[in-house]
């Protein structure tokens, strides 16, 4: 159940980033270096166990035993630790007692090298097998419970996993952000005409991220990747295949985080913004939030894709926002 003593704040965009476009367009348009030297990282390889030899990488910062717990951050789509909201988050966690774990998915980043598949919004089942590893290589980071913060796909992925496997960990509370819940609303939204900007972008780096495997990839996968015109074709030509679905339209209705809302038991701030460019806020509108009490959804009307700029601080609103749920749910 959510802490019922936690009040959402109101949301407030800071000069000059008004409207969802600027909001989202902060964090590439300025990247101010987020220095994390304070808290000395250690590189973890954490073993997958489908038995593809596949191992994803991880930046631990902070002491273990965690003084408070340990926060898990788990980027979007073509993300990696590095991304400018994962390095500001984990900036903000450590400067408040947590340790932080930066965890690349299964073929992003510095796991690319490490890995012959690729992550997708509905592969819960490598944030399992990634703690599962956590706790063999040092069961002491779990002794003040776990905290999970999933960003966009990220976010998808991480809402199956609290619905599917969180039980099995000490998971005291979790955090969605701009979550795509409806992935082929999302599909509709990043395609439609005022979004072709950020579509190119993003197929892009699809493209660059599965052209990056660390062993040559057939003909065929090959041309299904270059030949892909859109986000949809991709996801029909190269992750859907890939991973078993018949197709786009069938990976999209099994790996939506909607289906998966009722059945999370654990204490969760869902955060989205109405003005998202990327995701329509109806996917949000179409659920029943009160049928699980265990959901906190904040949506205000402004804030962006993964923004939250807002006014009297430069911490990101939902770093803030979050901060203040998990405090509610531990009490402190």
């Amino acid at each position: 159940m959510a802490p019922a003593s936690y009040v959402p704040s109101t949301f407030r965009a800071r000069a000059p980033w008004f409207g969802g476009d600027l909001q989202t367009l902060r964090n590439f348009l300025r990247r101010p270096a987020i220095d994390l030297n304070p808290w000395p990282e250690r590189r973890l390889e954490l073993a997958m166990h489908d038995g593809s030899g596949d191992r994803l990488v991880a930046k631990l910062h902070g002491p273990a035993p965690p003084k408070l717990g340990l926060v898990v951050l788990v980027h979007g789509l073509t993300g990696c630790e590095d991304s400018f909201y994962i390095r500001a988050s984990a900036r903000q966690w450590l400067g408040a007692g947590y340790s932080v774990l930066r965890l690349n998915l299964r073929g992003a980043g510095p796991s690319r090298p490490l890995c012959i598949q690729q992550y997708h919004a509905g592969r819960s089942a490598d944030l399992r097998d990634a703690l599962v590893s956590l706790e063999v290589h040092d069961p002491s980071l779990f002794d003040q419970g776990l905290f999970l913060v999933g960003y966009s796909l990220g976010a998808n992925l991480l809402l199956r996993f609290l619905a599917e496997d969180a039980a099995a960990f000490p998971v005291k509370g979790a955090a969605s952000v701009s979550a795509p819940i409806d992935l082929k609303a999302a599909q509709r939204r990043i395609m439609a005409g005022r979004n072709w900007v950020y579509h190119r972008y993003l197929l892009d780096r699809m493209r660059e991220e599965a052209l990056a495997a660390p062993v040559p990839l057939s003909e065929k996968h090959r041309q299904a990747v270059m030949s892909a015109g859109s986000v949809y074709a991709f996801d029909d030509q190269v992750v859907a295949p890939a991973n078993g679905f018949a197709g786009a339209e069938d990976y999209y209705a099994r790996c939506s985080a909607q289906r998966f809302l009722p059945q999370i038991a654990l204490p969760t701030i869902v955060l989205h913004a109405d003005d998202d460019p990327w995701i329509p806020a109806d996917s949000y509108r179409r659920f029943d939030w009160s049928q699980n009490e265990a959901l906190s959804l904040v949506m205000p009307p402004a804030g962006g894709h993964v923004g939250f700029h807002g006014h009297g601080s430069k911490v990101t609103w939902h770093d803030r926002e979050t901060g203040r749920f998990f405090a509610a749910v531990t009490g402190r």
